[in-house]
């Protein structure tokens, strides 16, 4: 017998006929014999309604008023779950945020988790009860609803498998696990059976939005290993967790130690979430980029690749850099506002870039990735505008235009056509 965390995102719950499919799979569970807590999100665009009548009652609102509202999805869906599941004969019980409860810190609408009380929980696995639990909320020292941000349900489930010591925490949502690179692009995109937290967490941050970046870096602090699967497969086709000669169903996320074959490049992620802005003839002297870059960090706008050209005579410099492209226009008026402390001739900038990344933590002990992948872009006529790198990564900042030739092309290069 194992504890197992099951979440369900939106699109899984979407409808009553889909929240039957998912009660299946707890079910499937249970007649194993596995202590199980399901973890649900609102149903698939309940929560952007919610959050646009909060914005249409008043631009300005209170973000404590805004959390009492935008967490209704999920009381609905919980409640619906453990009807369903109690007409199947499973014993359950819905179970909000606050009745746990998951405490939280004080920032409304983006809360992070700070605790999460086990004791009513336990009485009732001993019991043998289904916990039916709302994602995405928890309880503020204010002692009010808070609620995570956009995919906090992701966060709630693993921070409720850390919390109990769960075996596994699988993440059911509409695909059948993490791909090489996005199918769509790549039709040769191949299912990954297990990958490492830290290629995980790049690849969440840099495109991939399979997982939410926030419960990736949870599970991997606790070592809660993690399992990427299909609501959608067929419940009575797929095994329960740890029956005899049990495949691996989608993707594993784990220790990097619990891969025994583990390739040099694991996937290509991309991101068309990027703007590029540019500073020309910016004075080359100390203090400079705490100048440029100070006032965007209190504006709260993060920086993320920075490249710096120096003049023949060292007395000036160009520089690039990249913000998220929600971001742009606010920072482009940041810096303009800041001319005359940054001291530059001209600014400018683009919409119409992409990032493109090569993950793999195979990359710590080979060398000659980053040449393949710069020789396999000039190969193409692919000009890079910027780069940046760390111990399991490559990004390059490129034209949109070339994003699928760039993703296709070192899709191949580093072998992950193959089967």
């Amino acid at each position: 017998m194992a504890r197992l965390v099951m979440k369900f995102g939106g699109t899984s719950v979407a409808d009553l006929t889909r929240i039957r499919n998912v009660a299946r799979h707890v079910k499937r569970e249970v007649e194993a014999g596995h202590e199980v807590a399901v973890v649900v999100s609102a149903m698939a665009g309940t929560t952007n309604q919610l959050v646009n009548w909060t914005r249409e009652a008043a631009a300005l609102h209170d973000a404590r008023e805004y959390d009492t509202v935008v967490a209704a999805g999920e009381q609905v869906t919980v409640g619906l779950l453990a009807i369903v599941l109690q007409d199947m004969g499973v014993p359950a019980r819905s179970w909000l945020g606050w009745q746990i409860p998951i405490r939280t810190d004080s920032s409304h609408a983006a809360a992070r988790i700070a605790d999460v009380d086990r004791t009513i929980l336990e009485e009732r696995f001993r019991e043998g009860q289904v916990a039916v639990i709302a994602g995405f909320q928890g309880l503020a020292p204010d002692n009010r609803i808070a609620t995570l941000g956009r995919g906090g349900s992701d966060t709630s489930a693993v921070a409720v498998a850390a919390a109990f010591n769960a075996d596994r925490c699988d993440i059911y949502t509409d695909v059948d696990g993490v791909y090489t690179t996005d199918p769509r692009i790549v039709p040769r995109a191949r299912r990954i059976p297990k990958i490492a937290y830290e290629e995980m967490l790049e690849m969440a941050s840099l495109g991939a939005k399979v997982l939410q970046t926030r419960s990736v870096e949870l599970a991997m602090v606790h070592n809660v290993p993690l399992c990427v699967r299909s609501s959608f497969d067929d419940p009575d086709d797929t095994p329960a967790m740890g029956a005899e000669g049990n495949r691996l169903v989608g993707t594993l996320v784990c220790d990097e130690d619990q891969i025994v074959e583990q390739n040099v490049v694991s996937g290509i992620a991309f991101s068309k979430d990027e703007a590029k802005i540019t500073l020309r003839r910016v004075a080359d002297k100390p203090g400079v980029a705490a100048s440029v870059f100070g006032p965007l960090a209190s504006a709260n706008i993060n920086v993320d690749m920075i490249v710096q050209n120096i003049s023949e005579d060292g007395r000036f410099t160009d520089m690039t850099f990249t913000v998220p492209v929600a971001d742009y226009d606010r920072a482009v008026s940041v810096i303009e506002a800041e001319k005359d402390k940054i001291g530059y001739d001209a600014v400018s900038g683009s919409t119409d870039i992409v990032k493109v990344s090569v993950i793999g933590v195979g990359m710590r002990s080979h060398a000659g990735v980053a040449a393949k992948l710069f020789k396999g872009m000039a190969e193409r006529g692919i000009n890079i505008v910027a780069i940046t790198t760390s111990e399991i990564k490559v990004s390059i900042l490129i034209d949109a235009a070339y994003t699928e030739l760039a993703v296709r092309t070192l899709h191949s290069l580093y072998g992950l056509d193959e089967e």
